[in-house]
């Protein structure tokens, strides 16, 4: 079958460009599920994305769809003809929807069928649906109308080439007349550009200065950069999303150096870096020590003559920026951090549960609590605690959001505060997101543990769960974070008693009655989706959520030990028998007895259990309190033979009471063993 190359492209005004990388993805993915509906093969695709155009290339198209037949089943014979042989409504009914003669359809089987061979559709006439289908199913949260038209879509369009091969589809699309014309560079080639074939659309748009490929375009920036930041002996910052978002602001980039006088390196540098990224979208440079550099780099849209304009300009553009977070610096080192609470007591921070200076004095005194029991610094936890929101009333933050607990920091030095409770003030907030960094202080791991339980029982307790995806205050973070530190930092708190102290601290403002439950289901709960993340088995989390134990890193190592239990040849036999026994022991008429007695044994193996059982108990209790409980479920693995043994030659519900309980008393000594570490038997 003949194919052809398949070129759309689509220009606009400039496209949004945070949006434009998702954009012209979904373009792609829309263009090719269309082509595989209508069964059209192809060899190849690939998308091209600039400011002004999104495009698709489609190589080796198939000019004409394959003929297909149409097999339609029809009701039975018997339900098609009467006994007099004449046709049934269903019969004719069956005809009309195949648009036929009822002596067209096959009545050779046992049930009516029509079969029709369909010819393929030519590829230009379903290119033009295929193609407004992908450009109506974009992400486009909201879409533009212009002039006097109905017409809307993310920006105004201004053109439209389609060609398949050598050949224009003749069709119309977002008020656009298809044809073979695009245009170059608003400013190097400001004129209309013949798109001579598909294949050779890329380096047409190149010699009108276009680079029109999003990822080149992106490597070009990204090395020039690198390239010039290491001849300032230094290294850029390149976030990412800001690389992505520069690539989308130009056709043909030329990063250039620019430079800002060093007084204003006095300012935290964070809040230099912030307006420069975030406002002017430069990229920040670093000395080998990570401190900021009197430099950034800006992607100029032209090849300019005179280069040293455009630099001059960009430095004229950022000094304001630079002077604004200068002046709001030192305005806000005239005044102590601490006094900026008084702002704050007016401050809401939910309307049932007071203030923000009220959640302050709760936090210093929850993350003094803390730190008492992960061996932290009480006295600098609750100072932290005190000052941790007062940065929120600086002008630096209400100038720059993204300096909460950053600013707090740089003047909790310059009040000459202990360099942990200045360093707890910014790793308060810590993890910033999905695996971000963590808390290096034990200071600062009181704080944000503090604050996170703080919020959590607060709005917990005034019955503002998250619902769906709904999560106002962010408590499916916050939880995440507080396991986090937890674990990850290996810091030993008991969340229940944190959270029956944070809850006190609250008094009559929320609903303590089972809230401490509630939060702590709501915190493990969080822990699920971590583990499944990480390859261990559900039923392994299940196991150990089973016993309830409280604290997050005591669950983790738990966790740890029953994920490499179940690889013991012996834990699939002892994970049954367990199940076996909890079957058992939930039948049990009354109470199991505490204390098993040896007299009432009439089987060598009970014997032999019981003896394998009060070893395994002397030896795995300093285990477990220990918290070892690797060597503590190895060791029980040592079970197996009796185990099994007594399963085979012993009766549990024996006739005689006394010794049915004796059995059960016995069984239930070998399940609490494996319950001091989890509950194997949802392992099976």
């Amino acid at each position: 079958m003949r194919t052809e190359d398949f070129l759309v492209e689509l220009g606009t005004e400039e496209l949004p460009p945070k949006a434009l990388k998702n954009l012209a993805e979904a373009f792609l993915g829309g263009i090719e599920k269309g082509l595989k509906a209508a069964g059209l093969e192809y060899s190849s695709a690939r998308v091209y994305a600039a400011p002004r155009r999104l495009a698709v290339l489609v190589g080796q198209l198939a000019a004409q769809q394959p003929d297909r037949t149409l097999n339609l089943d029809g009701p039975p014979l018997q339900a098609a003809f009467d006994k007099q042989g004449q046709p049934t409504q269903a019969a004719l009914g069956f005809a009309r929807k195949c648009g036929v003669e009822l002596a067209q359809i096959d009545q050779s089987g046992q049930k009516l069928r029509f079969s029709q061979t369909i010819a393929g559709q030519a590829a230009s006439s379903l290119l033009p649906g295929i193609v407004e289908t992908a450009l109506n199913d974009l992400p486009i949260p909201k879409r533009m109308r212009w002039g006097a038209r109905k017409t809307e879509f993310v920006r105004p369009s201004q053109w439209l080439v389609m060609l398949f091969g050598d050949q224009v589809i003749d069709c119309e699309i977002l008020a656009q007349q298809a044809g073979r014309v695009s245009r170059g560079h608003r400013f190097h080639a400001n004129h209309e550009v013949r798109i001579s074939s598909p294949a050779s659309y890329a380096e047409d748009l190149r010699s009108a200065y276009v680079i029109a490929d999003f990822a080149e375009r992106r490597e070009l920036i990204s090395q020039r950069v690198a390239e010039l930041a290491a001849a300032e002996q230094g290294s850029a910052i390149v976030p990412p999303a800001l690389l992505d978002e520069v690539s989308a602001l130009v056709e043909w980039p030329v990063p250039l150096v620019c430079s800002f006088e060093e007084r204003f390196l006095e300012v935290p540098q964070e809040a230099l870096i912030t307006t420069m990224q975030d406002n002017q979208k430069y990229f920040c440079l670093l000395d080998g020590n990570g401190k900021l550099l009197p430099r950034f780099i800006t992607v100029a849209n032209i090849e300019s003559r005179d280069p040293a304009q455009i630099v001059a300009g960009n430095e004229k553009v950022v000094r304001p920026r630079l002077t604004d977070a200068e002046f709001f610096f030192k305005q806000d080192k005239r005044q102590p951090l601490e006094q900026r609470n008084q702002r704050l007591a007016s401050v809401v921070f939910q309307a049932q549960l007071g203030s923000v200076f009220n959640k302050a004095e709760r936090v210093s005194a929850l993350a003094a609590f803390i730190a008492e029991r992960i061996g932290g610094d009480t006295t600098r936890a609750a100072r932290a605690g005190i000052l941790c929101k007062c940065d929120l009333a600086s002008e630096m933050v209400g100038e720059f959001p993204e300096m909460q607990g950053i600013a707090g920091y740089y003047y909790a030095l310059h009040d000459g505060e202990h360099d942990d409770v200045a360093r707890a003030l910014n790793e308060q907030y810590m993890p910033r997101g999905a695996g971000a960094e963590l808390p290096k202080t034990l200071t600062g791991a009181a704080v944000a543990v503090a604050d996170k339980l703080d919020t959590l029982v607060g709005i917990f307790g005034i019955g503002m769960l998250p619902t769906g995806s709904k999560d106002p205050y962010a408590l499916r973070r916050a939880a995440l974070g507080v396991l986090r530190i937890l674990i990850e930092k290996k810091l030993d708190l008991d969340l229940a008693e944190a959270l029956a102290f944070a809850i006190n601290l609250y008094a009559d403002k929320v609903k303590a009655d089972g809230l401490a439950l509630q939060v702590l289901d709501f915190i493990f709960d969080r822990l699920r989706a971590r583990y499944e993340d990480e390859g261990v088995d559900i039923a392994v989390y299940q196991s150990v959520r089973a016993v309830g134990p409280t604290a997050p890193l005591d669950f983790d190592q738990r966790v740890q030990a029953v994920q490499l239990f179940r690889q013991l040849p012996e834990a699939a036999a002892l994970a049954a028998a367990n199940k076996r026994v909890s079957n058992l022991l939930g039948k049990a008429d009354g109470t199991v007895a505490s204390s098993v007695e040896a007299h009432y044994f009439d089987n060598p193996k009970e014997f032999s259990l019981y003896s394998a059982i009060q070893q395994a108990d002397h030896a795995v209790q300093p285990l477990a309190a220990e918290r070892r409980y690797r060597a503590a479920l190895e060791l029980l693995a040592g079970l197996r033979e009796p185990v099994d043994a007594f399963f085979e030659e012993v009766l549990v519900n024996a006739e005689d009471p006394a010794v049915r309980a004796n059995r059960y008393a016995l069984l239930a000594k070998l399940r609490g063993l494996f319950l001091g570490v989890a509950d194997i038997s949802l392992l099976g």
